[in-house]
């Protein structure tokens, strides 16, 4: 070691996420290559991008991968000339894991409570790198980044300590060298030193790589006549020479027939770093004002970081097969950020930044032609793979519908592959369009309610009145469903309606004016009372009238069309944003025995004090109703009992 080597400790996450990785998390161990090899491109793409700009950054050699073996001390080298990292990037990208999603994979991993890792657990939080532990009982990081002078190498065996030293390298770039486990360390563990071996598993996983990956082959060759037969007296001789072992043919540029599924899976777990197969792969060549490819992939499991502000997008720009940059952000809206794949442009220049993309006519122009393109696939996804597609949505159905809110112009094909829950049926979501068709002949709306779950809904006394009449409706739990629907109040011309909002108007027209005209007498007769209930209860409601939703509950309460439901209240204080003081309306049923107890005991004394504490009782039944929070739960405890006593005593 040398004055500038130190050591450092792991984080505790990262000291189980290692001992994971030298325990054999993962069957298919040949798999570490294919991410070296990945990150090794990565890191090629980043140097031609910034050398766009700063062409003094690259190197005079070809920017390419090379894997280097020393048989017969086990080791395995694969080397780039990319971007490189500089000492303080090694520290935080690699020495303390920060940014590999280390918790959430440990957590994810005790509540499994197995010994064996799915393998979308391991592409889900992104620890490919360590993947090299599988393999190796040592693993070496040498790395200089462009345009610095020192490098760093940093070492570990893969226990509780690691090592960073400052060295002088000739290039920027980055080599990982592992000191591989003995070939007979464990049951079906390849010799990863044998050519044949790292041939195969290139051209497998990573031959569409747009960079030579080389290798040192040796043979023993022979001087040959014209016909091809050694000459007589000649000598074999030993000869080394440089093989590049991927085709390199990007395959966006092929024909779709050309490429076969493992082909196009294996790209996708190249530039997702993925270790699950795609749920979904999309192929077009875009032509007319602009010319285009795209090669798109929808992920089989949505993301850690999927609701995560700083989130990864994963689409990569090209221009005419040129890497400009990954995490283009601008490419498809936020509600698509699911997508991974490649856009290759033939008409961008290749000068463009992130910031000139922003206002970039042909960029927008892309952008809605690709959103366009994804969201087709959509809908033909949904109607030939209704499986499939289910899969999809129960992953990505709760991003999705934030385009409801955000994209305005894309608002119709949106609702086309939206999917719900509904009371139809406890197995199978629903459309809007098939709802649509089930609508009963009198039934002049949708109905939805949101909830924080289906069993909270269907328990939901603002329902009960829709369930008696045999009217669907659709079970909304999540969060996003409160945003969306403030923005989207109908369907083909028939209005969407909450059945915990406004007013409800339910049946014919001749059974509406009928139950109209009844409530009307009905309010008559309670009106005193019902005043009296408002008074009580005015720190809360802002009313309380008779309720034409309710069949079997006493009451419920009610939000007014324009103001913030409970659940929305809910999100903006979890978010710390502002939150006006919301009143709501107290619905009574006119048909319960409570309503009738009530009158009774109004009429001998108006002012008798049990009307308070029974109005305190009707509106925290209420809440409950609703899983709602009691303002004051002690004192809501108090007049339960005290009414338990009184009954007892009768």
């Amino acid at each position: 070691m040398t004055d500038s080597t130190q050591t450092f400790e792991f984080q505790a996450e990262a000291r189980q996420l290692l001992d994971l990785m030298v325990h054999s998390v993962y069957s298919n161990k040949d798999i570490f290559l294919r991410e070296l090899i990945s990150n090794s491109s990565d890191a090629l793409d980043r140097l031609r991008f910034e050398g766009v700009s700063k062409p003094e950054l690259l190197p005079e050699s070809e920017l390419r991968i090379l894997i280097e073996v020393d048989k017969e001390k086990r080791i395995l080298t694969v080397r780039d000339n990319g971007i490189g990292m500089s000492r303080d990037e090694v520290v935080t990208l690699i020495g303390t894991i920060a940014k590999s999603g280390t918790k959430e994979f440990l957590a994810a991993m005790k509540q499994l409570k197995e010994e064996a890792v799915p393998p979308e657990l391991i592409g889900q939080f992104g620890v490919g790198f360590y993947s090299s532990f599988m393999v190796a009982d040592k693993v070496v990081l040498e790395t200089r980044r462009a345009g610095e002078e020192g490098g760093t190498r940093w070492t570990s065996e893969g226990q509780n300590t690691y090592t960073l030293e400052d060295v002088s390298l000739p290039e920027c770039g980055a080599a990982v060298t592992l000191h591989l486990k003995p070939a007979d360390a464990e049951d079906g563990l390849q010799d990863y030193t044998e050519e044949w071996v790292i041939r195969d598993l290139v051209k497998r996983y990573s031959d569409f790589v747009a960079y030579p990956i080389q290798m040192e082959i040796e043979r023993t060759e022979v001087e040959r006549d014209e016909e091809g037969n050694p000459k007589d007296g000649a000598e074999p001789t030993t000869v080394r020479r440089l093989e590049t072992l991927n085709s390199m043919k990007a395959l966006w540029l092929r024909d779709k027939d050309e490429v076969s599924a493992d082909e196009f899976n294996e790209f996708y777990k190249h530039i997702a770093h993925d270790w699950n197969d795609p749920l979904h792969c999309m192929m077009a060549k875009i032509e007319g004002t602009l010319e285009y490819r795209l090669l798109l992939y929808v992920p089989s499991k949505a993301p850690f970081d999927l609701f995560m502000r700083d989130g990864q997008h994963g689409v990569h720009l090209y221009v005419k097969r040129v890497f400009i940059m990954d995490d283009c952000k601008v490419l498809l809206p936020e509600y698509l950020r699911f997508v991974r794949g490649v856009v290759d442009s033939e008409d961008l220049s290749l000068n463009i930044s992130r910031e000139m993309l922003q206002q970039n006519r042909q960029i927008q122009r892309m952008r809605k032609g690709i959103t366009s393109k994804v969201l087709e696939e959509l809908k033909k996804l949904k109607n030939n793979e209704t499986e499939t597609y289910h899969t999809f949505w129960s992953e990505f159905g709760a991003v999705v519908k934030e385009g409801l809110f955000q994209d305005p112009d894309n608002r119709e094909a949106l609702l086309e592959v939206a999917l719900f829950d509904s009371t139809a049926s406890e197995d199978e979501s629903t459309t809007f369009a098939a709802y649509a068709d089930r609508m009963r002949e009198e039934q002049d709306a949708i109905y939805y309610m949101t909830g924080e779950s289906r069993e909270a809904v269907e328990q939901s006394p603002h329902i009960e009145a829709f369930k008696d009449r045999g009217y669907e409706v659709l079970i909304l739990t999540d969060r996003v469903d409160e945003v969306w629907t403030q923005a989207v109040t109908e369907y083909n011309g028939k209005p969407l309606l909450s059945v915990g909002k406004g007013a409800v108007e339910l049946g014919s027209k001749e059974e509406k004016e009928k139950a109209e005209a009844e409530r009307r007498e009905q309010q008559q007769v309670h009106a005193s009372l019902l005043e009296c209930l408002k008074t009580k209860l005015d720190e809360y409601v802002k009313e309380v009238r008779l309720s034409n939703r309710l069949t079997r509950s006493p009451a419920c309460l009610v939000t007014e069309e324009g103001d913030l439901s409970p659940q929305l209240e809910q999100m903006l204080r979890a978010a710390n944003q502002p939150v006006p003081k919301v009143k709501r309306i107290l619905e009574v049923n006119p048909d319960h025995p409570v309503l009738d107890t009530l009158h009774a005991l109004y009429d001998a004394n108006p002012d008798a004090p049990e009307l308070g504490d029974y109005a305190q009782l009707l509106y925290g039944q209420a809440v409950l109703a609703e899983n709602g929070e009691l303002p004051h739960p002690a004192a809501y405890g108090r007049l339960v009992a005290d009414l338990m006593v009184k009954a007892a005593k009768k």
